[in-house]
């Protein structure tokens, strides 16, 4: 079986038609990522009596697990295939939405309940590394390298479009049974997407030797560094976003999320090409800009209106930073090594969300609400540096050539 189910050259609405299904099934599982976003916060800060920090580490967990386990999902995706991977994904985050029903029976035991909690997460953040690196991974051999940024957007167009669907959502399955009605559909959703997966066909393992992780690591550095520093914004908008529209009175809680999410699922849907078409370091520099002038935003905003236009804007900016520099990764990668190349750039977004989060919520502790999202430009206009550094690189190896 060759590499690529379409051939080189395949028309974007056949690309469109063979990444539809992978799509369907990150859009179905992480809603439940997006049912958390927003009550979670709450939950802990509100519900639980704990402070920013403890809201901070409960948001990073998930994307700390990651780190842990991306690798290793990464070396299943290459060895076992991508559908195997994406399955075990799924059956982890059904445990995830019984592991928060678990805490509920602890909630007069606060430290108690809320690190039954950071389990659940964290087995979320396990889940969330399987579909993802098994998702990109499938897609990348459905219809080939050449359409890597297309893969990357789109797929993660179908995540922050669940997210942006599951905040409000979520928010309203907390108003009406609590954290107990998240739990639930945290448990069921995955269930059945698994109904969605079953028929789908696996994709043939590519054999040959593999490249060592070191080897994959030294090819991906730089764009994956350069994409932790510009998700730094991401993790901010995940922890604070709702605590800082609480805290301020603006309503609703969820909205600050939602425009950020609107406006990255709109630009990866229309601009998903670019990276493929003008080279992915270049766009994702332009994108970077975007991104820092909308969380400079936020950081000034005096009412729901400004802020969202901010949020909005950093969506917008964000939306194709990470396909971007993700471009330059996959491209580097040998053929029988690409999930793992995938799972090892992602670890850089995981390590930005699971240690960024906390680190912000001191800065909030000491400083307020507001300072995160100062603090967050000016880690996105640093990854601007880091990306400015690729294209220069690039250059110089091409005039050698």
């Amino acid at each position: 079986m060759s590499d690529a189910v379409l051939a080189p050259g395949a028309k974007p609405s056949d690309v469109a038609m063979a990444l539809l299904p992978l799509m369907v099934v990150v859009l179905v599982v992480f809603l439940i990522t997006g049912f958390a976003i927003p009550v979670l916060p709450l939950h802990v800060h509100q519900g639980l009596g704990f402070g920013t920090f403890v809201v901070g580490l409960v948001t990073g967990s998930q994307f700390a697990a990651s780190v842990i386990s991306r690798v290793w999902s990464g070396h299943v995706a290459d060895g076992r295939g991508p559908k195997l991977t994406v399955i075990l994904g799924l059956a982890a985050a059904m445990a995830s939405g019984v592991i928060y029903e678990v805490s509920l029976a602890f909630v007069s035991i606060p430290a108690t309940s809320v690190s039954i909690l950071l389990g659940g997460r964290a087995l979320l953040g396990v889940a969330e590394s399987f579909i993802i690196t098994g998702a990109v991974t499938w897609g990348l051999a459905l219809v080939g390298i050449e359409s890597a940024g297309r893969v990357i957007a789109w797929i993660g167009m179908a995540m922050f479009a669940a997210l942006a669907l599951g905040a409000p959502i979520g928010t309203t399955l907390y108003g009406i049974g609590g954290l107990q009605a998240v739990a639930i559909a945290t448990t069921l959703v995955p269930l059945t997407t698994l109904i969605l997966v079953a028929p789908l066909s696996a994709v043939a393992v590519r054999r040959g030797e593999r490249a060592s992780l070191l080897n994959v690591l030294g090819a991906v550095w730089m764009p994956g560094f350069g994409s932790a520093l510009s998700s730094v914004g991401l993790g901010a908008i995940l922890a604070f976003g709702a605590l800082i529209s609480a805290q301020r009175g603006w309503a609703p809680v969820w909205l600050i999320f939602s425009a950020f999410a609107a406006t990255l699922v709109l630009a990866r849907m229309l601009l998903g090409h670019l990276p493929d078409k003008l080279g992915g370091a270049r766009v994702a520099l332009a994108c970077l800009f975007v991104e820092a002038a909308g969380l400079a935003l936020i950081w000034l905003a005096n009412g729901p209106v400004l802020a969202a236009i901010g949020a909005a804007l950093t969506g917008f900016g964000y939306s194709l930073v990470y396909p971007g520099l993700g471009v330059e990764a996959v491209r580097s990668a040998p053929p029988e090594s690409r999930g793992l190349a995938m799972a090892t750039y992602t670890v850089y977004l995981d390590i930005a969300l699971g240690l960024g989060s906390p680190a912000l919520g001191l800065i909030a502790g000491s400083n307020g609400l507001g300072s995160v999202f100062l603090a967050s430009t000016m880690a996105v206009l640093g990854a601007a540096l880091v990306t400015f550094r690729i294209l220069h690189t690039a250059k110089a190896t091409e005039d050698r050539s």
